[in-house]
């Protein structure tokens, strides 16, 4: 809890300009627009507050339009309307509730397209002592901060500007112009990734075709359907060649695999259903408001707008039945199990049964998805879902835990919590389990578990998961690791890694291990490499 000081001064003196901070990268918000294709180098860029001006000069650096006001640093700059308006960490630093509000509406007349709005949403400092002022707090450097809760903040922009605001990240929204952009915005954030299905069957007319057939095949990959009169640019040449489209893809079908295209319209037709049940947690836009190819997803797949809601309302009930989320998680092919969670990476999440999408996007729809995020905790007996970071998963063996953001589905409620400073935090093992086969260095992160399993080090799972832990594991076995690899120390009793190679050698012998493993010991003994 934050600790009030008992002298509160009337009037405190509040120093906004203090507040501005200088970066030395673009901020969050701007990098989450460029990154979501939202602020592109085609589009106009306006800061609305923008301090010192580091996003304005790093975007202008990088051949964007970029200009930007601030009421002290920047005072004498016009206020200009532009495709991307980003009002950053301003309306959290504004003390008076109506100049805050008005702040809110100057930035949204600008945006012609959309509006970025970002805030702070949680307390950092929470053991310094500070003072309570209107509805929020004044630091010690003379500034104010009103800290919202998430759901607090998207129901502020909501009613000022009545909009229904796309969280993004953690006290991220992107606020829409246009209903149907905001629509499929929030649509690709739930498509999963689809490759073009192999060749398989050398067909001479298909490869005759190839070329004028190429966009045809990656538009039914992408939608997951036949493409309607004049959605694609390359359909008069197909239909000269082969009458009508039908033809055209049964030419394909002839080259490739049928199962693996049905799999595509199957993925697609879930995508969409996830994205439609989600809506039910804003205002679910009417068809008209669709993007045109979305109009046309919904007919192919479902006939018609209100099937595709009552399939989609359908699933998302079921998610509230009693052991759903238990079953879904304890029978996924894909994370790593463990009694009361299932823990996928981020980028396994598209590959996980379309329920446990749908459930994950309760949380990421309603609040946004933490900024960072590496795995996803999948709480079975609780309405829970946890976003951790690892900010060092792909290079460290044993990541340590940075921050964790869990959401209850119940109530919306945040818990988040920093690890950085613990001399203590949660590491992991067996980092092969929570990605996929595909995943960048599995064969890696396979192989140090192997060596790790046949050394014995992942016995006691319970006094390993925390750093300290794993170290006094590894004191005891005469391990160390370097990279990805497991070694014998060097400075290790050369008695007690005798002693520990034949308890090892003991284990293989039980039915632990192979052949294979025995020779990996042997070898290892010569090279002190295990």
């Amino acid at each position: 809890m934050v600790k009030y000081s008992a002298k509160l001064p009337e009037t405190p003196e509040i120093a906004r300009h203090r507040a501005a901070i200088l970066r030395t990268n673009i901020s969050r918000p701007v990098r989450l627009a460029i990154e979501s294709a939202i602020l592109t180098e085609d589009t106009t860029f306006f800061d609305y507050g923008c301090g010192h001006g580091g996003d304005v000069k790093r975007l202008a650096n990088k051949g964007y339009t970029s200009t930007g006001w601030d009421p002290y640093y920047r005072p004498d700059e016009p206020h200009v309307a532009a495709d991307v308006v980003n009002l950053g960490y301003v309306i959290n630093v504004i003390e008076d509730p109506a100049e805050r509000r008005q702040a809110l509406l100057q930035a949204w007349e600008l945006a012609r397209k959309v509006l970025i709005v970002a805030a702070q949403v949680l307390i950092d400092n929470q053991g310094a002592e500070q003072l309570a002022y209107a509805d929020g707090i004044v630091t010690r450097r003379n500034t104010f901060q009103k800290y919202f809760e998430q759901e607090e903040l998207k129901n502020y922009i909501d009613q000022v500007l009545n909009v229904d605001a796309v969280p993004v990240a953690l006290g991220i929204y992107f606020v829409f112009r246009d209903e149907s952009l905001a629509q499929s915005f929030r649509a690709s954030r739930f498509r999963s990734r689809t490759t073009t299905p192999r060749v398989r069957t050398r067909i001479k007319r298909f490869e005759d075709y190839q070329e004028i057939l190429a966009p045809l095949m990656t538009f039914i990959c992408d939608r997951g359907r036949l493409p309607v009169k004049g959605e694609l640019s390359a359909e008069p040449q197909l239909i000269a060649e082969f009458g009508n489209l039908r033809r055209a893809f049964q030419l394909i079908l002839q080259a490739t695999d049928q199962e693996e295209w049905e799999a595509i319209a199957l993925k697609r037709r879930q995508d969409l259903l996830v994205y439609i049940a989600l809506s039910q947690f804003g205002r679910r836009p009417k068809f008209k408001e669709l993007a045109i190819a979305f109009q046309h997803d919904i007919k192919a797949f479902c006939g018609n707008y209100q099937r595709a809601c009552e399939i989609a309302d359908e699933m998302l009930f079921s998610l509230g039945e009693p052991g759903v989320i238990a079953h879904y998680c304890q029978h996924s092919l894909i994370g790593k199990h463990l009694p009361t969670a299932l823990y996928v990476h981020v980028s396994a999440l598209e590959e996980l049964d379309h329920l446990l999408r749908l459930y994950e996007g309760c949380a990421s729809r309603t609040i946004g998805r933490m900024d960072g995020a590496t795995l996803v905790k999948f709480h079975t007996h609780k309405p829970k879902i946890s976003y951790l970071f690892y900010p060092d998963f792909d290079t460290e063996p044993h990541p340590a835990l940075h921050t964790s953001m869990q959401i209850d589905l119940q109530d919306l409620q945040v818990t988040y919590r920093d690890y950085d400073t613990s001399n203590n935090p949660p590491i992991l093992h067996r980092k092969e389990t929570f990605v996929t086969p595909d995943y960048p260095d599995y064969d890696k992160f396979a192989k140090l578990t192997q060596q790790e399993e046949a050394w014995g080090l992942l016995d006691n799972p319970r006094t390993i998961g925390t750093r300290k832990g794993w170290q006094k594991c590894l004191e005891e076995h005469c391990a160390e690791i370097r990279g990805h690899r497991l070694f014998w120390r060097k400075d290790a009793d050369p008695y007690r890694i005798k002693i520990v190679r034949s308890a090892h050698r003991r284990q293989r012998r039980t039915g632990a291990g192979g052949a294979g493993e025995e020779k990996l010991i042997i070898t290892a003994s010569r090279s002190y490499e295990l």
